[in-house]
């Protein structure tokens, strides 16, 4: 018994010297370990009386877990003196001046496609969105595209399965939205989106891209419509003394289909005016409004499609398309120095 009380002794003056994890657990193997002191003396338990064998084995079990319990709480201070350590060193002086911040801008791609849809907003229109994962029968069919046409060429579009692919264009919202108007007018939107195509990327090419289309159908909509309502956008998007032209061309799913260009440089100066292609638009082909469920003999309508990109490369003198998906900050502050002030 004396020798356990020494044993007891011996741990508790031992254990105010311990101050971190590995002294702890060697202090613990000394006591309690397969060669540890208690270990050994419970070995002479063979050698004592029956009758002293059960007082003894008790007063063991009572140090041990006296240490055992001892360990645990030394465990938990040695473990709280180092977060305490730690938090210390990591204080932060909060009222100390703060790194500035370089912020950014609105990407000017954005800016842009927000204003188109204020634009068209203004004028009546409301904007619909699609599904950027498009069927066959949507990209390609119910806009008159037949089976043959270039556009469903693999080296063109990504296909998924044979009747799924990432959309090529934003029109299919446009045949979603009349067929969700049964075939009753009027239908008023623009469609602003992502698009997708096989392409090499370059300072004017990308593989994904954005796109705006626009739909009207209703009674008695004339080509007049789509002049006049292409010219106050160009004029809102560019500036009152911007002028359009138009030149013949050929989609599938308008006809007739024009090209439209836009002014540039010297309006004043009509025989060296400058133009340039800003998108593609038409007279909604009698076939799309009869697959989406429209009498061609009562409704007509017009469409027009443009890429946000290249308005906004031109509005904002950028030459190189992959700015707008590179997220430089120095290139957004230039659209938003203010956010820096």
């Amino acid at each position: 018994m004396s020798l356990l009380e020494n044993i007891k002794r011996e741990y508790i003056e031992l254990v105010k010297e311990v101050s971190d994890e590995k002294s702890l657990y060697e202090l613990k193997v000394k006591f309690l370990g397969k060669k540890g002191q208690l270990t050994e003396v419970m070995k002479r338990a063979k050698d004592l009386a029956p009758e002293e064998r059960p007082a003894f084995g008790k007063s063991v079990n009572e140090i041990k877990n006296y240490i055992n319990q001892s360990i645990e709480e030394t465990r938990k201070e040695i473990e709280e003196r180092a977060l305490e350590l730690k938090l210390a060193n990591e204080e932060i002086d909060v009222t100390l001046p703060s790194k500035k911040i370089e912020l950014g801008g609105v990407n000017p791609l954005n800016k842009i496609i927000e204003e188109i849809e204020e634009i068209f907003i203004s004028m009546g229109y409301s904007v619909a969105e699609g599904p950027e994962v498009e069927t066959d029968k949507f990209n390609f069919e119910m806009l008159n595209l037949p089976k043959d046409h270039p556009a469903r060429d693999m080296q063109d579009s990504f296909y998924i399965t044979d009747e799924l692919l990432m959309r090529t264009q934003t029109s299919p919202v446009q045949a979603r939205e009349m067929l969700k108007a049964n075939g009753r007018g009027p239908v008023k939107i623009i469609c602003p989106g992502k698009v997708f195509r096989r392409d090499n990327d370059d300072a004017t090419h990308s593989h994904q891209f954005t796109q705006i289309e626009g739909l009207v159908v209703d009674k008695n909509i004339t080509f007049s419509d789509l002049k006049g309502t292409l010219e106050h956008f160009i004029q809102a998007i560019f500036g009152e003394n911007k002028k359009i032209r138009l030149r013949p061309s050929f989609f599938p799913f308008t006809e007739p289909s024009v090209e439209v260009d836009v002014s540039w440089g010297n309006e004043d100066d009509e025989e060296n005016i400058k133009w340039l292609e800003i998108l593609g638009a038409g007279m909604v082909h009698p076939n799309v409004l009869k697959m989406a469920g429209f009498d061609p003999e009562l409704y007509t309508g017009f469409a027009f499609g443009m890429g946000p990109e290249r308005v906004a490369m031109l509005k904002y003198g950028i030459s190189d398309i992959r700015n707008f998906y590179t997220n430089n900050i120095r290139f957004l502050k230039q659209f938003n120095s203010d956010r820096n002030d």
